[in-house]
């Protein structure tokens, strides 16, 4: 092969690589956004599960000093303000339903959704999250993550 042969070969092969980049880029992009939205829908629901987690250990006790309205000490808005101040941020934007499951109506905010002392509660949230990007949002009913976190404790004596 001689030495012009060769150039005409090389000037020919020269935007290859720029033509297979720009084929595979947006499915690495593509996978790349999704693996991240995804570890983000995980990150929400464990950050939830310990904020209610905390709530609950904080109900367990009967306090009432968190509450944010210190003249009416209610021991329902002081174990929210727990949950709140556990969720990193996440309670106010996932807009969470407490739904308790034992004592009276379940979406009621009353004194007595956590029961008595030596009683055993369910504490359970319901949030909703959308995605950070459009992509995993097709995946979804709606477009947003539903996910539901509980726990379950046993009020000390208080």
């Amino acid at each position: 092969m001689t030495t012009r042969m060769r150039k005409q070969t090389r000037n020919k092969e020269r935007g290859a690589s720029a033509v297979e980049f720009a084929i595979v880029a947006p499915a690495v992009f593509f996978l790349l956004i999704a693996i991240v939205d995804v570890c983000a829908l995980f990150w929400v629901n464990l950050t939830m599960q310990y904020a209610v987690r905390e709530g609950a250990r904080y109900a367990v006790t009967g306090r009432t000093d968190l509450d944010p309205n210190p003249t009416h000490d209610k021991r329902y808005r002081a174990v929210i303000a727990s949950i709140r101040e556990n969720s990193m941020g996440l309670f106010d934007r996932l807009a969470p339903r407490i739904n308790n499951i034992n004592y009276g109506d379940p979406t009621a905010y009353n004194d007595t959704m956590f029961g008595k002392a030596g009683e055993i509660f369910v504490l359970r949230i319901d949030c909703t999250w959308a995605p950070l990007t459009p992509i995993l949002r097709p995946f979804f009913a709606d477009g947003n993550y539903h996910f539901s976190v509980a726990t379950t404790m046993r009020n000390e004596a208080f």
